[in-house]
């Protein structure tokens, strides 16, 4: 009987330290974000917030979309000091930049992501289109020239807007 008690007891002592245990991996778990998931969350949230922006200039609201260009910005400015390897932020931040007026800064952005991609489609459009935005259209064209062939909307997109300049 005593023998009996004694199994009881340690059971119940081992079920609770299992069950402590337990928790605390699921705490800790739960603490320990993937650093890849939050970069990926921050990128997606700043690329909504364009997408957004871009319907509002579309209505011509234009401050407004300047507010969300911003706040997407700060999100990219998050997501890159987390991945400094990645072309797509650098192309978001670029792009939000020109669209709230720091050309000087958003071409920054553009070139580092070229170093990284030289032939980013997204890149090499915006980077085009800035160029043409300061009157360098020489430079438009080079970026047009790393786009010809890739029977994409940047390309055409990018030969339009030099062509009507």
């Amino acid at each position: 009987m005593i023998n009996l008690k004694k199994n009881i007891k340690l059971l119940i002592t081992l079920f609770i330290l299992l069950g402590i245990s337990f928790n605390f991996n699921l705490v800790y778990s739960a603490g320990n974000v993937d650093a890849d998931s939050d970069k990926a969350t921050l990128y997606n949230s700043g690329k909504k917030l364009i997408l957004r922006a871009k319907k509002l200039e579309k209505k011509d609201k234009i401050e407004k979309a300047k507010k969300l260009y911003l706040k997407a910005y700060k999100k990219l400015e998050k997501a890159y000091a987390k991945d400094k390897k990645n072309a797509d932020i650098l192309n978001y931040l670029g792009y939000t930049l020109r669209k709230t007026g720091d050309l000087e800064q958003a071409e920054v952005y553009y070139l580092k992501g070229l170093e990284i991609d030289s032939g980013h489609l997204g890149i090499n459009e915006y980077l085009g289109e800035l160029y043409v935005q300061t009157g360098r259209i020489e430079l438009a064209k080079e970026r047009l020239q790393v786009l010809d062939g890739c029977k994409c909307e940047e390309y055409d997109e990018l030969k339009e807007l030099i062509e009507e300049n």
